[in-house]
């Protein structure tokens, strides 16, 4: 972002606003932050992380779907398991620092692997 001339920042263009809600508005539900908190610990299948979150293999299917759809994950294969990581490296940082401020708020403190801490804020 640049500075505007009275010492603040410049707003920024209207697509990279509507992009930045979009992807906001894929975090909104609990099960999707869950899907990409846990994402963002590292990679897992679709079992693996439907049994985390809670939910169920169809449904973490069809949230990964529109996860990978916006580009904030992606799979790869390996053998018969598709296998599902974070695709965009600031998208861990936001949701790290998003999640991580309200659980400290709250009185919790949310697991994170040394691998999550090394990135980002």
């Amino acid at each position: 972002m640049s500075r505007a001339a009275d010492g603040g920042f410049e707003d920024p263009p209207a697509e990279v606003l509507a992009e930045a809600a979009a992807a906001f508005g894929l975090l909104a539900t609990p099960a999707r932050l869950h899907i990409v908190w846990a994402l963002s610990q590292g990679e897992s299948d679709v079992t693996g992380l439907a049994d985390r979150v809670g939910g169920t293999l169809p449904s973490v299917s069809q949230h990964l779907t529109k996860l990978k759809l916006a580009g904030l994950v992606r799979s790869r294969r390996e053998g018969r398991r598709q296998v599902y990581l974070v695709d965009d490296p600031d998208v861990v940082t936001v949701v790290r620092l998003m999640v991580g401020q309200l659980a400290e708020r709250a009185g919790h403190a949310p697991a994170q692997s040394s691998r999550i801490r090394g990135l980002g804020a």
